[in-house]
């Protein structure tokens, strides 16, 4: 019902900033919550960020302060706005639609195929 390609992903030093963006298609884009995951080599894929339909938000409390999560459902797109970031932010970022706005990958039915963010020091 819903398909999911992200884009943004690049390389950008340490205190530096990117703007991930997600691009869906399905006719019922607003209904879903929208989340972004990200997973490093070796380690299990984790939760970022959650934009409800609603739009209210949360956060992983590593990324609370520097990461603004968005959407624009006139363009069926969400945003991830990454500033300060740091080393540890680098992996492949994923984009993810669910019913319900949790902070739980299990929970996400839809999945983009990701976008790399390496953050050099």
């Amino acid at each position: 019902q819903v398909q999911l390609v992200e884009s943004g992903g690049g390389l950008v030093q340490a205190g530096g900033s990117l703007r991930l963006s997600c691009a869906a298609s399905g006719r019922t884009f607003s209904s879903y919550a929208m989340g972004w995951f990200r997973q490093a080599p070796g380690k299990e894929r984790e939760f970022v960020s959650v934009i409800a339909w609603s739009g209210s938000t949360n956060y992983a409390d590593s990324v609370k302060g520097r990461f603004t999560i968005s959407r624009d459902n006139a363009k069926n797109t969400v945003y991830l706005q990454m500033n300060s970031l740091v080393p540890e932010d680098t992996a492949v970022y994923y984009c993810a639609a669910g019913r319900r706005p949790t902070m739980t990958k299990y929970d996400y039915n839809y999945w983009g195929q990701g976008t790399q963010v390496t953050v050099s020091s």
